[in-house]
């Protein structure tokens, strides 16, 4: 079924909208919940949590893409989820690393989740990923959208470990200056 159709079960009110969310979209919205969570269970309620707040943007809302829409609540779901349960304690995983190198861009490590949500940061970041090669564009998405290791990284793409390090702090530093150059404060 088309995102578009999909939708449209969403604005009807249609039960069918959120099965059919779950067949297409499920191991993907799953997928990006575990690797901000590493639990089973806790990532199934996010993915349960973004189907019921799916149901509740649409309407208003009418995206183009279901995917990324449904990706971005997933998303803020799992950081949420993830911020109260390490609210004690620093958790495991690839999470808090990932977080750890971003707050050294774009500001403290309490506020890393409130800065990515300002849509000016956001639009920024967005527009330096278009400045980017392919290649590169990816492995900084894979890091830090999607969570991904760096030896997970670098299996997918063919590449040492090393490499992919020193890819990711490059772009990092990248971002600084272009971030600097656009005059938000780092």
């Amino acid at each position: 079924m088309k995102d578009s159709e999909i939708v449209e079960l969403y604005w009807k009110r249609a039960e069918q909208a959120i099965l059919e969310t779950m067949n297409q979209y499920g191991r993907y919205l799953y997928s990006i919940a575990y690797r901000i969570l590493y639990s089973n269970a806790d990532s199934e309620e996010c993915v349960n949590d973004t189907y019921q707040h799916a149901w509740y943007a649409m309407p208003p809302h009418k995206p183009q893409k279901l995917g990324p829409f449904l990706g971005k609540i997933t998303r803020n779901l799992a950081l949420n989820m993830y911020e109260r349960m390490t609210a004690e304690k620093r958790g495991a995983g690839e999470t808090p690393a990932a977080l750890d190198e971003l707050s050294e861009v774009i500001g403290s490590e309490e506020s890393v989740e409130a800065n990515v949500d300002a849509s000016i940061l956001q639009d920024l970041i967005n527009e330096f990923l278009g400045t980017l090669n392919a290649d590169t564009r990816k492995i900084f998405v894979r890091r830090y959208w999607y969570m991904s290791s760096v030896k997970e990284i670098a299996e997918e793409y063919g590449i040492s470990e090393s490499k992919a390090k020193m890819s990711l702090m490059r772009t990092r530093e990248k971002l600084r200056e272009y971030l600097r150059k656009e005059g938000y404060a780092v």
